[in-house]
């Protein structure tokens, strides 16, 4: 796998982690917490990869809407607990690790994240899984407005010198699609994640893996046209 493909970037949640329960139990009790009606757990599902405020702000009821600073506050709360608690843990999707070391091995690619969690979240997540240091390039929404925005994808190229037609954006949602798009990036959707794969291809993906093996596959097959960059 060598040549134009250069700059490779991940989402977190339901790309390369399956965190989901901890993500639907957190904002649950958020809205619990306020007394406000708590929105069906698809719905929640369905705002995972946007920055905080963006997702909660979609969430809430239009006459609740001043509630979110609170929202944030508490769901931030309940998501520190869950960290905290032994018995919780968001578990990477199979395969994920050995794909991350298999690329990260790669002298022409760079590896990088754009997410909607926190720097601090991060982090914490590289380090429990042993993949510190993998990534040439960590966005989050500390640093940049919310997918699907192209910032996150403009400062990763920056950071690496990667071109818009030699970075991918791979991710579970049609936010990280859409994001692709607008930096003029490729998109490669996840068949794993929180959006189903039609509407991933809708939303720009080029292809939907079924499996983080056939990424390898892909990345070789985008190589030749890496320097055309999408219209």
């Amino acid at each position: 796998m060598s040549g134009a493909v250069r700059l490779v970037v991940f989402d977190c949640d339901g790309t390369l982690v399956d965190s989901q329960n901890g993500i639907v139990a957190a904002m649950t009790g958020a809205f619990e917490a306020l007394g406000l009606p708590v929105p069906a757990r698809g719905r929640i599902l369905s705002i995972v990869g946007l920055s905080l405020h963006e997702a909660i702000a979609r969430l809430a009821a239009p006459g609740d809407v001043g509630a979110v600073p609170e929202l944030v506050r508490h769901y931030k709360a309940g998501f520190f607990a869950l960290r905290a608690d032994a018995d919780h843990a968001e578990p990477l999707y199979d395969g994920v690790a050995a794909a991350i070391e298999r690329l990260a091995a790669h002298d022409d690619i760079l590896l990088g994240i754009a997410t909607g969690k926190s720097r601090r979240g991060v982090t914490r997540l590289l380090d429990r899984h042993g993949l510190a240091g993998r990534f040439a390039t960590i966005q989050t929404a500390d640093d940049a407005p919310s997918k699907p925005h192209p910032a996150m994808l403009h400062q990763a190229m920056r950071a690496t010198g990667a071109e818009p037609g030699a970075t991918v954006m791979i991710g579970d949602t049609t936010f990280d699609m859409e994001m692709a798009h607008n930096a003029r990036a490729h998109g490669i959707g996840v068949g794993w994640g929180y959006h189903p794969g039609d509407t991933l291809r809708m939303a720009g993906a080029a292809s939907v893996l079924g499996h983080i093996d056939d990424l390898d596959g892909i990345l070789d097959d985008l190589r030749p046209a890496a320097r055309q960059v999408p219209a």
